[in-house]
């Protein structure tokens, strides 16, 4: 298995959209602080959030029926790849997540976007000082970042058995340490 220079080599050979990079590197810390919280490999769990969305630049309406055919020749095992199929369940693939890590991954993919737009519409344009009750109350405004499939969010709550404010507020502190890095420091 590669290390995180080698997928970012490998990421950046499938995409250069500056948005999609953000994005991973949100859900990377996602699952890094996740993993860190249940005592498991951070290193590991990270990579799968960097490289989940592998294929879409490419192959948008056929999200994860390319994943494979780029992972496993670049060395990646059967369970890193199931694990990053597993974020397309019942969206774009029928692989139903079934670990920890990957009901973590299920849940905060759509939800790291969600937290993104709903930083860049405060005044500070900052995950540094937003509240979980903000995103929260925009969960319930469908107009609000209308793409975001709310479902998704709260079918992952539910497979984690984790209520909506917690699984926000774990998303929000994960996020904190890379505001930077994904654009989301602000003003403050």
């Amino acid at each position: 298995m590669q290390n995180r220079d080698e997928a970012l080599e490998l990421w950046r050979a499938h995409n250069d959209d500056d948005y999609l990079y953000r994005h991973a590197l949100s859900v990377e810390a996602v699952m890094r602080y996740f993993a860190a919280k249940a005592g498991e490999d951070p290193d590991w769990w990270g990579l799968v959030g960097l490289l989940h969305d592998i294929d879409f630049q490419e192959h948008p309406e056929e999200h994860l029926k390319h994943a494979r055919a780029i992972l496993e020749p670049a060395g990646y095992p059967e369970a890193f790849v199931r694990a990053v199929e597993s974020h397309g369940y019942g969206l774009c693939t029928e692989v139903e997540p079934k670990s920890y890590m990957e009901k973590i991954l299920y849940a905060c993919d759509e939800l790291t976007g969600f937290i993104y737009a709903c930083a860049i519409m405060r005044p500070s344009k900052s995950v540094l000082d937003i509240e979980v009750k903000s995103v929260t109350k925009k969960l319930k405004t469908p107009a609000f970042a209308a793409k975001i499939d709310r479902s998704v969010i709260q079918k992952g709550a539910e497979m984690l058995g984790l209520g909506m404010d917690e699984l926000v507020g774990q998303a929000i502190l994960a996020l904190r340490p890379v505001a930077a890095e994904i654009g989301l420091k602000g003003n403050l």
